[in-house]
């Protein structure tokens, strides 16, 4: 049997990881591009692990084959057509134990090459949690930070276009990080396992030592950027401004909410206003709501940026010494002189 540990895996060349365990094990969280194969339904993995507790290994054992057996062709057939498109197989579970273990050895028997995963799941995810704690010792941010609707999203994805590193803090938790948040987001959030995994991925994966990311609370949605990289994001170093005019704000602000959405949305929108009554009062959402419903989306936002969001937010723009100050009117333009400085940087840390 091949055995290999994690670190050599993630740099395989034509690499694809094969999850055994049951689905719930692998929706809350998996290896990049992981393909599910499970061995055991949920319920099935429960009577199992229930069997080995009271009755014994050796019942657990016999119970599973009842469970296993029928698949085994299945698993042969999807496995000998991922050996055909990738070059090598990674093959997982928990703890890199039982499950793992015995698909290696059918799969190799039956002539397809395998590795198995020392440790399996627990051992990527020791690795996820360390090299999250360190790496920022050895990678940078460059923080885009701005008033709402300025564009610091659309931004990131122009240089994801141009090949340059980024982390979407918002598309990895799929959400912007406000009360309204999660309407841009059509997929469930991630779990906190998940989260993680993602920016580990994007970091491990990251061709230069700057990556820009958008600047943000250390709360996303419903899940937590980890300590390290929050304070990374946060210290001394490199900083940009994105200013923007009101109604180009305004604009991309409809884009995102409420122009192009069904009727629901609409409803849903009306639901996050009135979650504000105890902080604004009933009179300021009363009369948001009637713009809402009036259809005057543009003069509901703007009044929204320049009564809430505009002061709320202030503080945290004014706190930083920013490298540049960059106008996002003219995206391309911005886009270039943000590709200018980064250019810099680089060429900078070259000289040092």
């Amino acid at each position: 049997m091949s055995v290999i540990k994690i670190e050599k895996a993630l740099k395989l060349e034509k690499v694809v990881f094969v999850d055994v365990r049951t689905e719930g094990e692998y929706e809350e969280d998996h290896i990049l591009n992981a393909f599910n194969m499970p061995i055991f339904k949920n319920n099935e993995h429960n009577e199992v692990g229930t069997i080995y507790k009271m009755q014994g290994k050796h019942e657990a054992i016999q119970k599973g084959f009842d469970y296993v057996s029928y698949k085994l062709k299945d698993i042969y057939l999807q496995a000998a057509e991922l050996a055909a498109n990738y070059d090598n197989i990674v093959i997982y579970c928990a703890r890199g134990g039982m499950r793992s273990g015995s698909i290696v050895n059918v799969l190799s028997s039956l002539g397809v090459n395998v590795y198995q995963l020392e440790g399996g799941y627990k051992a990527y995810r020791n690795f996820v949690l360390d090299y999250l704690r360190n790496i920022m010792n050895t990678k940078n941010f460059i923080s885009v930070h701005g008033l709402t609707g300025s564009g610091k999203t659309d931004l990131l994805h122009l240089l994801k276009k141009k090949e340059i590193d980024v982390l979407d803090l918002e598309g990895l938790a799929k959400n912007s990080g406000s009360t309204f948040g999660f309407i841009t987001f059509d997929k469930k959030p991630p779990s906190q396992k998940n989260f993680e995994t993602n920016l580990f991925e994007n970091i491990f994966f990251s061709k230069k030592d700057y990556i820009f990311v958008e600047s943000e609370s250390k709360r996303v949605g419903s899940v937590t950027v980890p300590n390290e990289i929050f304070d990374a994001m946060i210290r001394d170093g490199y900083h940009i401004l994105l200013e923007c005019d009101i109604d180009n704000r305004v604009n991309r602000l409809c884009r995102d909410y409420i122009y192009g959405k069904d009727e629901d949305n609409i409803l849903v929108l009306k639901e996050c206003i009135n979650k504000f009554r105890k902080r604004l009062g009933h009179k300021a959402v009363d009369g948001y709501i009637d713009l809402l419903e009036s259809g005057k989306y543009e003069e509901l936002v703007k009044k929204y940026l320049i009564e809430y969001y505009d002061p709320l937010y202030m503080h945290s723009v004014e706190k930083y010494k920013y490298n540049k100050i960059v106008n996002f009117d003219d995206t391309q333009k911005a886009l270039e002189d943000v590709i200018g400085l980064y250019e810099s940087i680089l060429e900078g840390e070259k000289k040092c």
